[in-house]
């Protein structure tokens, strides 16, 4: 497999299913107010391209293993690389409406346990290369990301302090209590439902972790999930401007109008204050540490250092 680049004009490079691309009906019509859209995701393909020359010294080759985070929408000629945490299960449900043939109409009709359910999308990965390669080439690709360590917070609220993600519990938390914990309960050690925020963080930077096994994707980084300085996206959706860039992405792939990306709920999402109190008590050093450890997907994304940290 090899590196594909982002078309540098959308208009001449991607052509949909049906020979004449819905974007060339869709930049003559007076209704679409692209531009301004346009150029912001203009800026952001050029920042990441800049940071991926600056900080990516050779390319390699990508594996068929690397692509099982694109999910593959042939009707529409699109691939959406998933980011647990940003979206995903509201993205997966619209790929299911994408791709089911009007099997769903609504995607907050389908339940969020199914629209993980592996077989329900089609990965890029179950493709042969040459179906790899002709679709990495010819499909509009898109990403969405969000601030890494609001998304960090997400995941470890998610899994770490519901009661309902036992397997989680039993799979992660009881590792991380062991090591990371000094005189742990044996209640603690049989369930790890009760890790601390600061023990995720020793987890985190443990060398041993990911000697052991590759980060869970809930807290892996993206540029590890995603490959965008190999595979160089069409559109870098943000979590933070995520109704526009949804909008924006059904209108360039010419999707049904009655096909609506949900609105999210505010009422439990992760904020940046929130965040804030997370890190109040992680040390100076173990701040510096775990910016250290996400800082490609900051660079990648331009976002910048937050200002709650203490590593200046």
């Amino acid at each position: 497999l090899t590196p594909f680049s982002a078309s540098e004009d959308l208009r001449s490079t991607w052509q949909g299913k049906a020979g004449r691309s819905p974007l060339q009906a869709l930049y003559e019509s007076d209704q679409f107010e692209q531009s301004s859209l346009q150029a912001v995701h203009q800026q952001r393909r050029e920042m990441l391209s800049n940071v991926c020359s600056r900080y990516t010294r050779k390319r390699r080759l990508l594996q068929p293993d690397d692509l099982r985070h694109l999910v593959v929408d042939d009707t529409h000629g699109l691939l959406y690389c998933y980011v647990p945490k940003v979206a995903c299960t509201n993205w997966k449900r619209v790929m299911m409406v994408l791709t089911g043939q009007g099997k769903y109409q609504d995607p907050l009709e389908i339940p969020a346990h199914e629209a993980h359910v592996p077989s329900n999308l089609r990965s890029l990965s179950e493709y042969s290369v040459p179906e790899i390669n002709s679709r990495l080439r010819s499909y509009l690709k898109f990403i969405f990301v969000r601030e890494p360590f609001e998304r960090l917070v997400s995941a470890y609220r998610n899994k770490f302090t519901l009661s309902y993600n036992t397997a989680f519990h039993k799979r992660y938390g009881t590792k991380i209590i062991r090591r990371h914990r000094r005189e742990p309960s044996d209640r603690a050690l049989e369930r790890g439902d009760d890790v601390r925020f600061e023990e995720f963080v020793y987890y985190l930077l443990d060398p041993r972790t990911q000697q052991e096994e590759p980060f869970n994707e809930h807290w892996e980084r993206v540029h590890s999930l995603c490959h965008p300085c190999i595979i160089h996206y069409d559109v870098v959706g943000k979590y933070e401007t995520l109704a526009e860039d949804a909008n924006y992405i059904l209108q360039l792939v010419g999707a049904d109008t009655s096909v609506k990306f949900p609105a999210s709920s505010k009422t439990t999402r992760t904020t940046d204050d929130m965040t804030a109190q997370f890190f109040q008590d992680i040390s100076p050093f173990y701040q510096r540490r775990l910016f250290n450890l996400y800082k490609m997907d900051y660079l990648l994304f331009n976002y910048s250092i937050p200002s709650y940290l203490r590593i200046q």
